[in-house]
């Protein structure tokens, strides 16, 4: 799930929900690629000047230019930037029991998936007696953005906290903006103190960012920033990776499904809107092989807007990112999303199984009825933090090893480099190192 507060969607005419819907498959790949390129564009140059600005800023002022650009962008100075940490264990006890059960519940779930995410350490003996290995060790301090804005999402905390905690991260450092009142999100908040975490700023954007990666008087610099955020944050972290790790780029959420006669279209109709509710932006994709599931979706969608709580950021979505493709098959289905590579992908079909076994791109799998992407959002217990876009083609989930950084450890002894060596002196002296060659040639003598 990509969690970021959602752009004001325009104004729309409440006539009848415009769909595009198409039946040819060269036409569906090219609609596909517009939607993967949504958020690409000349937009991106002008803004990515404004957030260079913003992290000069940063780096230069420290913990004034947080103050500065917390009051300007979100009306808020933020003095003391820290909440204290009783503030968080105030937060648990005053959330609702049943809340805290729900959180407890997905943290249980979480923690428990995560943990036989660890990776072991690798030692191998080579065929003269040397030892050659890799061992695994967590970043000293990670950075967890948490967005905030017009939603709360602490469903983001723990998504973020639970594997940097199991990878075993000493110190970590967690961003929010602050809300209406000056305080972020209580639930956030809550979700924080059951995480473990108790060094929280009320902070966020790109000088949320800015000040993880370069640190500032009250906040240390970081070795990994997780968490995914608006346009400004995504842009920040790509402009101070390589000072920082990040876990990846988020774009806007997006859902592609797949469907045949067996779907309901009520349920399909509610897993398109459950991305479209998040954002101007987020994406809703059908492909269905059932004529009559694609004539059903325009008045099972309208039917779910009517008295929606956020009907115009979604019916935004679904006119200007939503798709239903008629597919001759199911095979053609799987090839469109392939070249597609969904964020979450759900497969509701008789055999979803056979189907995801042919599926080679998705951040995510749902299959079958009793799977909706809500459940990965929240606890099913695989990370929620998923590439979007079409990065799915080359990268995956938020992980363990996300906060986690491998060393090759080697060992020759006598043996080995005297069986080795003649082959090392050829290749340096191939690429013209000669002193590379004489590092080996002096111990051999």
């Amino acid at each position: 799930m990509v969690a970021s507060a959602p752009a004001a969607a325009p104004d729309r005419a409440q006539g009848p929900l415009r769909l595009t819907v198409l039946h040819d498959a060269t036409a569906a790949r090219e609609r596909l690629e517009a939607i993967a390129e949504r958020t690409s564009g000349s937009r991106l140059l002008q803004e990515q000047q404004r957030v260079e600005e913003i992290l000069e800023q940063v780096r230069r002022q420290g913990d004034q230019a947080l103050l500065e650009l917390t009051e300007r962008f979100d009306g808020i100075r933020p003095d003391p930037l820290r909440i204290a940490p009783e503030r968080l264990a105030q937060a648990w006890q005053e959330c609702p029991s049943q809340l805290q059960d729900a959180l407890t519940l997905a943290h249980q779930r979480i923690l428990a998936f995560h943990e036989r995410q660890k990776p072991e350490d690798l030692a191998v003996t080579g065929p003269h007696g040397e030892q050659l290995g890799r061992r695994w060790r967590p970043v000293e301090r990670a950075g967890l953005y948490v967005p905030g804005g017009r939603a709360s999402y602490p469903s983001t905390v723990l998504m973020n906290a639970v594997p940097a905690r199991v990878a075993g991260v000493e110190r970590l450092v967690m961003v929010t903006p602050p809300g209406p009142g000056g305080e972020p999100n209580a639930t956030v908040l809550a979700a924080a103190h059951l995480a473990g975490v108790t060094e929280v700023y009320r902070i966020g954007g790109a000088q949320a960012v800015a000040a993880l990666a370069y640190g500032t008087e009250t906040i240390p610099r970081v070795d990994v920033i997780s968490g995914p955020g608006n346009l400004y944050v995504t842009l920040a972290k790509k402009a101070v990776y390589g000072r920082v790790s990040i876990d990846s780029l988020a774009g806007p959420s997006e859902v592609l499904v797949i469907a045949d006669h067996t779907a309901r279209a009520e349920q399909v109709a509610a897993d398109l809107m459950a991305q479209a509710e998040h954002d101007p932006l987020a994406a809703a994709i059908l492909l269905t092989t059932s004529a009559e599931l694609a004539a059903a979706m325009p008045a099972a969608l309208e039917a779910q807007l009517a008295g929606h709580p956020r009907a115009a950021i979604t019916r935004s979505a679904l006119e200007d990112w939503g798709l239903i493709v008629l597919c001759a098959d199911l095979e053609e289905a799987a090839a469109l999303s392939d070249r597609f590579a969904p964020e979450h992908l759900e497969l509701l079909v008789h055999d979803p199984q056979s189907l995801a076994n042919r599926i080679r791109h998705a951040g995510a799998i749902f299959l079958g009825p009793w799977s909706p992407e809500a459940v990965g959002d929240y606890l099913a217990g695989p990370n929620h933090t998923l590439p979007t876009s079409g990065t799915a083609r080359f990268a995956g989930a938020l992980s363990v090893e996300t906060f986690l950084r491998h060393t090759s450890l080697i060992h020759f002894n006598r043996a080995a480099l005297e069986a080795t060596g003649a082959a090392v002196i050829t290749l340096a002296e191939s690429e013209g190192l000669h002193s590379h060659a004489e590092s080996v040639r002096r111990r051999l003598g």
